[in-house]
């Protein structure tokens, strides 16, 4: 069982910064993979970065790739989302989730989700 809690959303300027964590409870967070999922309005979920258990291997979608970074602090059970250069387009809620297993692109891999917080980027 594992418990999720994003923070760190709100608004930013285009070309602005943000840093999104995910703490996590539970047991053996070290096991699980984390990914990082973001859904805006009128449109569905859709997949933005991940990182696997196994290999500590990062994963991104195309639209994020080189502006966006995910990591993780077992010792804190978190899990981090740096988000660099924002666009517009990047505006959504943003929702953290893990399995416990590899990595995987879509939302119905992971087994367990945060509650989701709101980034807005102004133009």
């Amino acid at each position: 069982q594992v418990q999720l809690v994003e923070s760190g959303g709100g608004l930013v300027q285009a070309g602005g910064s943000l840093r999104l964590s995910c703490a996590a409870s539970g047991r053996t967070f070290s096991s699980y993979a984390m990914g990082w999922f973001r859904q805006a309005t009128g449109k569905e979920r859709e997949f933005v970065a991940a990182m696997d258990w196994s290999a500590g291997s990062t994963y991104y979608a195309d639209s994020v790739k080189g502006r966006f970074t995910i990591s993780r602090d077992n010792a804190k059970n978190t899990a981090y989302l740096q988000m660099n250069s924002l666009k517009p387009e990047d505006t959504a809620v943003y929702y953290c989730a893990a399995r416990r297993s590899i990595w995987g692109p879509r939302a119905t891999d992971y087994d367990y989700w945060g509650q989701g917080t709101q980034v807005t980027v102004s133009s």
